[in-house]
């Protein structure tokens, strides 16, 4: 079962997102990593949405630049909680990400995170705590990354 669904709009965005992956791996959480943009593969996204829906899958993390669409989208379409990152895409620096992800309308919430690498780690270690709700192996991992100074060295 892959516990974490990790979506980005573009592969482009796949250098980021690899920062987390050891952080994936520390916490011991099964992902996978789709590239889906909610402007140019609307269909495949909302069909992708829906199986991660009824197959497990716990958590969404979603990473966009500019009018970063794909973290409400993905929001809207399931009841998994969303985790928004925005990247830096544009001559704004991902502050036009930020925007759109944290103003989302009342309803459908993304939890946001900072843009960039910071903001993408941090996504994991959130879902760490989310599944640690559940999952005491998690709950002594993030225990020992927190006694290590939030390092996973």
């Amino acid at each position: 079962m892959i516990r974490v669904s990790i979506i980005i709009g573009s592969k482009s965005d796949l250098s980021v997102v690899e920062e987390a992956i050891p952080y994936l791996k520390y916490f011991d959480i099964s992902y996978e990593i789709k590239v889906l943009s909610a402007h140019r593969q609307h269909d495949e996204l909302v069909n992708y949405i829906k199986e991660i829906t009824n197959c497990g899958t716990q958590v969404i993390i979603a990473c966009a630049g500019m009018a970063a669409h794909l973290p409400g989208l993905a929001a809207a379409l399931t009841t998994i909680p969303v985790i928004g990152v925005p990247l830096n895409a544009s001559p704004l620096n991902g502050v036009d990400a930020l925007y759109s992800i944290v103003q989302m309308p009342k309803g459908i919430p993304v939890a946001t995170m900072a843009i960039g690498k910071p903001g993408v780690i941090n996504a994991v270690v959130f879902v760490a705590k989310i599944l640690s709700l559940s999952d005491d192996s998690i709950l002594r991992k993030l225990k020992e990354f927190q006694n290590k100074g939030c390092n996973i060295s």
